[in-house]
């Protein structure tokens, strides 16, 4: 019989400054405030992010709900940390356009049935969900750990900016991590780390910076984190990459453009599972590509 080889997997996620992220919690905002003013609205919200500027798309149906879809793009923006003019996009300047208007009463007969217990689904499609052995959330492990460094790094921007003070909101983060070929976790492999930054020096001299921190703050605390089965997959042989071109001062939204629902690998399994091409932010739970999804799992 042939053994099994060890093999490398890679999963990525992305933090609450990613343009995609920005997009993402937008459309989740402006659909929460709906359903707190009317638990029956049907709500399927897009977002577009770029330079300066935020456009909000969608259908919405609700008998009484208004929501100031200004007003709470900006505080979601504020929320994330884009709050200076010198990043590109700040909340108190960018401009919003909303051009949401009401669900298609085609797809409205759909949904809202006489008898509540008989409603149907804002949209067909395929849903999946499953649950992995590798992590006490019962996630996939390279995938749970990208998550982890990325709130280690959001908590240390947020509540103890002295430690990193260039930070700025942007980030990505990947781990892959060796198994055997029976799918048990060895050792983790790579950890890639790039950060949006302050321009504070030359390059190199940020560069090298800002790995140091990564190395004495923001790893400790991450394995401080872990439970112990998952910490002694670090054991010292890990390669690490942080910032790897060098520079990340231009991110967010000024970098790249966000919208919604681009990131729904890093949204469920991280590409350890199926996924059904549906996105879930935005979406009230008659939108099964996220409802369907979660009760799957």
């Amino acid at each position: 019989m042939l053994k099994k080889m060890n093999y490398l997997f890679t999963s990525e996620s992305v933090s609450e400054g990613h343009p995609d992220k920005v997009a993402d919690q937008i459309s989740d905002a402006i659909l929460d405030e709906f359903l707190r003013k009317d638990s029956e609205a049907k709500v399927a919200c897009e977002t577009f992010c770029t330079a300066g500027l935020v456009v909000v798309g969608g259908e919405v149906s609700s008998e009484h709900a208004y929501v100031d879809i200004p007003a709470t793009v900006r505080r979601v923006i504020a929320r994330i940390g884009y709050t200076k003019a010198e990043y590109g996009f700040d909340a108190a300047s960018c401009g919003v356009i909303s051009t949401i208007h009401e669900q298609s009463a085609d797809i409205h007969r759909g949904v809202v049935r006489e008898e509540p217990e008989a409603q149907g689904a804002g949209d067909q499609g395929m849903m999946f969900g499953y649950a992995s052995t590798d992590t006490e959330e019962y996630m996939p492990l390279a995938l749970s750990l990208s998550h982890r460094l990325l709130k280690t790094l959001a908590r240390i921007r947020h509540e103890e900016p002295e430690l990193m003070p260039y930070l700025r909101p942007d980030a990505k983060a990947q781990f892959t991590v060796e198994f055997t070929g029976r799918r048990t976790p060895v050792r983790v492999h790579t950890i890639v780390l790039s950060t949006q930054h302050d321009e504070f020096d030359t390059d190199e001299r940020m560069r090298a910076r800002i790995e140091k921190d990564v190395r004495e703050i923001v790893l400790p605390r991450l394995l401080a984190s872990l439970p112990e089965r998952t910490a002694k997959l670090f054991d010292g042989s890990a390669i690490l990459h942080v910032n790897p071109t060098g520079k990340f001062v231009i991110g967010g939204p000024a970098g790249d453009t966000g919208l919604t629902g681009r990131k729904i690998i890093v949204d469920t399994y991280g590409g350890r599972g199926a996924h059904g091409g549906g996105g879930f932010s935005g979406m009230d739970p008659s939108m099964v590509d996220r409802s369907a999804a979660y009760a799957a799992r």
